[in-house]
């Protein structure tokens, strides 16, 4: 059983959904602390002029709540964040693979909490690419121990062999890669490097933006070829 444990991202970067794709279970590990310009409520696109940031804005207390507590006040951006996807893309080979969707997301629906969209996001664009990975709420689960052993917990209970985790927790976890070799659980850094460039709407190339602008830019049954098939 190959686990990934990661908090709820808006609308991520195709790395993101790369790791999803390699475990059997993704669990939202939304019982943390938020963090504030971090990914949690934010994320670019690259239209003609470059990159763009899309931020939901949300209250300076956030930072006092976990991730899975913080709301969503006020409902004016959604319009702005429409716009914003629309008219960056609308010019985009495939632009009409998203567009339902973003009239969904910030049309159609209002959103009371951070984590409910972000998860609605994530797991929409997966089932969109193919992706068949179980997703679970670590909420749901018992959360005992310090930093690195509530992760070892949260593996146990899902009888994880394999610990998939981003480049970037490497020196969060080090000096702790024996305790997953003594619960019998292989310790696997996700590597980022290889995917292939595509035709961005600006130049020149970034990988750093949102999944979104791979949906516009690649054919839908072509995504995986950019992300998971390299």
């Amino acid at each position: 059983m190959k686990v990934v444990i990661l908090q709820s991202n808006y609308i991520p970067w195709k790395g993101y959904f790369d790791l999803i794709n390699d475990a059997d279970v993704f669990v939202y590990y939304d019982e943390v602390q938020y963090t504030k310009n971090d990914w949690r409520n934010r994320n670019k696109i690259r239209s003609v002029n470059g990159d763009q940031w899309l931020t939901i804005p949300i209250s300076k207390d956030a930072v006092k709540l976990k991730i899975s507590e913080v709301g969503i006040e006020d409902s004016s951006w959604q319009a702005l964040h429409h716009k914003s996807i629309y008219y960056a893309y609308k010019k985009a080979p495939f632009f009409k693979q998203i567009e339902q969707l973003i009239n969904d997301v910030y049309l159609e629906r209002k959103w009371d909490s951070l984590v409910q969209l972000d998860r609605y996001l994530i797991e929409t664009i997966s089932q969109m690419i193919g992706i068949q990975t179980r997703f679970v709420d670590s909420k749901k689960m018992d959360l005992t121990g310090d930093r690195v052993n509530r992760l070892i917990n949260v593996l146990k209970q899902l009888d994880a062999s394999t610990y998939i985790s981003g480049p970037s927790a490497r020196d969060y976890l080090s000096g702790s890669e024996q305790l997953f070799e003594d619960n019998n659980i292989q310790l696997v850094y996700k590597n980022y490097s290889g995917y292939p460039p595509y035709r961005q709407m600006a130049e020149p190339f970034t990988h750093a933006v949102s999944i979104l602008d791979l949906l516009v830019n690649v054919e839908l049954d072509q995504v995986k070829n950019y992300i998971w098939k390299t």
